[in-house]
């Protein structure tokens, strides 16, 4: 399967993946056989290499020791877990740029009439993405002259080479990006979207506000459990087969891009991505069940507008024969590929909530080898794919653009947002940002315009800049964790570009007849209904 296959729903794509996923399967336990992934979780969680003589890698002492950067140091510290941060001179500022062009790329490139056609290719959309990571790579190599943190497999710091091109600092950024954050990233989007493709709900309702108020409920329930994109593919088709015989049907679909794909998912990591960032980052997986009660009244909420709205304006202006038509033509609700595809999707919570490598297995000291959690994942999606019914993906219209778009892009966003990371880790405490209710609108309101997962890790970045006497987790009080955690999830439904759903429902929608709002358009329900929810939020919650 090519990066621009995106729309292949043929059983050779899926034979592709089976194998593929296959190949690395094998290659990961002819490692594991040699001892690698365990390898990496002692590296991960003990001490990192400090090789005698190896000009790349330095301690605290070297890096006080401006005079000398390119010396190792023989003797580590031995407690790391309670070693300083290393202080550093962050990226230049112009270095952000990248980032930004990339993020604003995504943004209007899709809406021009010039480009809309070129930007659909993802081969395209990866050379964007590509050409300014490897631009990002190449300021490490070439201009940046200051030591960086590396994460993956143990913390280090990477120093510059004194002369000409440094390959040590540049290989460093890329580890954190690709290694450490995008990797197991696009291995779960990759895991919930292909398995939820195999189960297919189809049937024809009474298109009452009742019948659609529980469609929106349950989705973003569901949400948490097999995601914000899992979701909306699962339930999108039988609402709009529900409401196809009704003429007002685009509130509806607004309210379900509003909850299903973007403020239903705050529970659990695997709901919305920006929350699975900070899982890796080391939030507890359990954590965001404490965000149920802003959840509620968010979602909540959005049911009762959208059943006053439907029930008091809209089913009253529909057609009378359009009315009796949607009574007589009614189906049952059938569920498809529910076997093995629901258990396959409870393996991958489990998975995700027992196999990070930085903490222990329930009940033992044993920590999971690196990566192992990601190899567990493409496991299940083989499986799904194996066992699961060709016929049902097709009716589904099931292909692997939308995560082939996901990969692409994001691969050059993980590389582009290092710099403006490093710079909020140096100087994040000196914008201002320092409450809970300046993270949840900062981080909302970016996360309207762009996307909201890199948006997330950036006030995460800054909120452990700050100085904390309180509860924290993962280094960021707790209060301004829930803030940028609701602020990313919650602000993503402000815009169709707010979180990678949007989109697809509105263009799933629009293929079967419903006229869907512009973009400024669907601004004006977000603006009318969300932004009021989203004061009250602030006023209960982050007062």
């Amino acid at each position: 399967m090519g990066i621009t296959d995106d729309s292949s729903t043929s059983p050779s794509s899926s034979r592709g993946v089976v194998i593929t996923t296959t190949v690395i399967l094998v290659g990961y336990l002819v490692a594991a056989a040699l001892g690698l992934p365990q390898r990496g979780t002692e590296l991960t969680l003990g001490e990192p290499d400090y090789p005698v003589g190896d000009p790349s890698v330095v301690t605290l002492d070297t890096v006080n020791a401006p005079e000398q950067p390119g010396i190792a140091n023989d003797s580590p510290p031995a407690d790391l877990a309670q070693r300083p941060h290393v202080p550093a001179e962050p990226p230049s500022f112009l270095m952000v740029l990248p980032f930004a062009l990339l993020l604003a790329a995504i943004a209007v490139l899709p809406l021009s009439h010039w480009t809309e056609h070129w930007w659909d290719n993802n081969l395209h959309r990866f050379y964007v993405a590509a050409g300014l990571g490897l631009f990002t790579l190449g300021y490490y190599a070439l201009v940046h002259a200051h030591p960086v943190d590396r994460h993956f497999l143990g913390h280090a710091v990477i120093a510059p080479s004194s002369g000409g091109v440094s390959l040590g600092v540049p290989w460093a950024v890329f580890q954190n990006a690709i290694f450490n954050e995008f990797v197991p990233f696009v291995i779960l989007l990759f895991a919930l979207y292909t398995i939820s493709g195999g189960i297919r709900i189809e049937g024809d309702l009474p298109a009452h506000p009742l019948t659609n108020s529980l469609f929106i409920g349950v989705g973003a329930v569901l949400a948490n459990l097999i995601g914000t994109t899992g979701a909306a593919m699962l339930l999108v088709r039988p609402l709009l087969e529900t409401n196809s015989e009704r003429r007002h049907v685009k509130h509806t679909v607004v309210f379900f891009i509003f909850a299903v794909c973007n403020c239903g998912g705050c529970l659990l990591p695997i709901g919305d991505p920006p929350l699975f960032l900070g899982y890796l980052q080391g939030v507890d997986f359990l954590w965001t069940l404490a965000l149920w009660p802003p959840w509620l009244l968010v979602n909540g909420a959005l049911v009762v507008i959208y059943y006053a709205w439907d029930y008091f304006w809209c089913y009253p202006h529909e057609a009378k024969a359009d009315l009796v038509k949607d009574e007589a033509r009614v189906r049952r609700l059938q569920f498809s590929g529910v076997w093995p595809n629901a258990l396959l999707l409870l393996a991958v919570v489990v998975a995700v909530a027992i196999l990070d490598p930085s903490k222990p297995f329930p009940g033992s000291d044993w920590h999971p080898w690196l990566f192992l959690r990601e190899a567990v994942l493409l496991a299940l999606v083989g499986l799904s794919l194996v066992l699961g019914r060709a016929d049902v993906r097709r009716a589904n219209q099931f292909n692997y653009g939308a995560i082939i778009e996901v990969a692409a892009l994001f691969f050059g966003i993980f590389l582009c947002m290092q710099p403006a990371l490093q710079i909020l880790e140096v100087k994040g405490n000196e914008l201002g940002i320092d409450v809970p209710w300046k993270f949840f609108w900062s981080t909302g309101a970016l996360s309207s315009v762009l996307d909201n997962a890199p948006t997330y890790l950036v006030f995460f970045k800054a909120a452990q800049s700050l100085h904390s006497t309180g509860e924290t987790m993962a280094g960021v009080n707790v209060d301004i964790l829930a803030a940028i955690s609701l602020g990313a999830v919650f602000m993503g439904a402000m815009t169709y570009i707010g979180n990678g759903p949007n989109f697809m429902v509105k263009s799933i929608a629009e293929k079967a007849g419903v006229k869907m709002p512009s973009f400024f358009g669907y601004m004006l329900y977000s603006l009318g209904v969300l932004f009021p929810l989203f004061v009250i939020v602030t006023l209960v919650f982050f007062r």
